[in-house]
Formats: C-alpha cells, sequence, structure tokens
C-alpha cells in the first residue's frame, strides 16, 4: 500500500489562494514520486460551500493525521501547521521540511 503524506502549511497566513495552489503542487511531486496524499487546503473549497466552525476544520485534520505515513511542512509561519507538527511528533509520525528529503527518506510502499 502506497504511504500516505499529510501536507502541512500556512492557510491564512498571506494570501489563501497561493497557499492552496501551493499544497496542491507540492501534492501532486508526491503523486507523481509515487505517494497518496491528504491536503487540509483541499477544505477550503468544501467551507465555502458548507462553512463549518473552524473547531471543526481541526477537528477532521487531526483525526486524518495518525493515519498518515508521514508529515510535509511547507514553508511559512502558521500556527496550525506547527500545531499539526507537534501532533505528529507525539504520534511518531516523520516530519520533513522538503519534498527531496521525503522522497529521498520514504519508501514510497509501507
Amino acid at each position: 500500500m502506497k504511504q500516505l503524506v499529510y501536507i502541512s502549511g500556512p492557510y491564512t497566513n498571506g494570501d489563501v489562494d497561493t497557499n492552496v495552489n501551493n499544497a496542491i503542487k507540492v501534492a501532486d511531486e508526491l503523486v507523481d514520486a509515487g505517494y497518496m496524499v491528504f491536503i487540509p487546503h483541499l477544505n477550503h473549497f468544501w467551507h465555502m460551500v458548507s462553512p463549518k466552525p473552524y473547531e471543526f476544520w481541526i477537528e477532521l485534520d487531526l483525526y486524518i493525521l495518525p493515519i498518515c505515513s508521514a508529515l510535509l511542512r511547507l514553508p511559512g509561519k502558521s500556527d496550525g501547521a506547527d500545531n499539526e507538527v507537534r501532533m505528529a511528533e507525539m504520534y511518531g509520525i516523520p516530519v520533513f521540511h522538503s519534498t527531496e528529503t521525503l522522497i529521498k527518506l520514504l519508501p514510497k510502499f509501507g
């Protein structure tokens, strides 16, 4: 089974559209390299159609995180992403700060 990588990075800090776009581009790189991805930034589109409280989105994201094989932390200031890193570390999930390092060190299949 392919490894599932959680994409963590800024969402509301800076331009939301740019942040979502950046997460998708990185996710595409990982998919092309043979991984599966979870992009919490895509909740943006669900929220546009059916708004939910901030706490709901955090709960959903943190519900998915423990089943992921790794977390990729995108650059940029983000308290939410920093919390996701702390949670990943608590669960013993490896945290990477570049796609190159992740691809080099994380086997594609687990």
